[in-house]
């Protein structure tokens, strides 16, 4: 039988980076790249949020959730420009990542916490769109290895040895 640990380890296979965005700044439209130049420590190049060293560098959200939250809205469909997210990814669980090390192509990352909804949502999606993206507003993290994030990037986990 294996331990919680071990199964918190595994993973059923890699993810792939889908979309690329950045905020040049608060209430601003995002800018949609292909690439972005990650800084360890900082944050994306070009983002509102690359001047701060904290938890919050970058935020990812999974792929896999646009057409729920769109449900939930009664849409047919919702953007990753809308939920203002910086990273979408598919094909891995992003929670699993959360206070694990992860690496998007040869940038390394830890992802630190959940990305709330904030009430800009209600705002874009109308009444009830902060409650449509709760549980499925992806997660943050800090970047640790400086490196450029490109569309196709492989999305994997870190396996540290103890």
């Amino acid at each position: 039988m294996k331990t919680l640990a071990a199964l918190h380890s595994a993973f059923a296979q890699t993810g792939v980076v889908q979309w690329l965005g950045v905020r040049p700044a608060r209430r601003e439209a995002m800018l949609v790249v292909d690439a972005v130049d990650a800084r360890a420590g900082r944050g994306l190049v070009g983002d509102r949020y690359s001047s701060r060293n904290g938890k919050r560098q970058i935020t990812l959200i999974q792929a896999e959730h646009l057409p729920v939250i769109a449900a939930l809205l009664g849409r047919e469909s919702v953007t990753p420009e809308q939920l203002r997210r910086n990273i979408l990814v598919s094909g891995i669980n992003l929670l699993a990542l959360k206070d694990k090390r992860f690496r998007m192509g040869a940038v390394e990352c830890e992802g630190t916490g959940l990305a709330h909804p904030c009430s800009r949502m209600e705002e874009i999606f109308g009444p009830g769109g902060y409650n449509a993206v709760r549980g499925h507003g992806g997660i943050t993290a800090c970047i640790h290895t400086s490196g450029i994030v490109r569309l196709g990037d492989a999305v994997s986990a870190i396996q540290l040895i103890d």
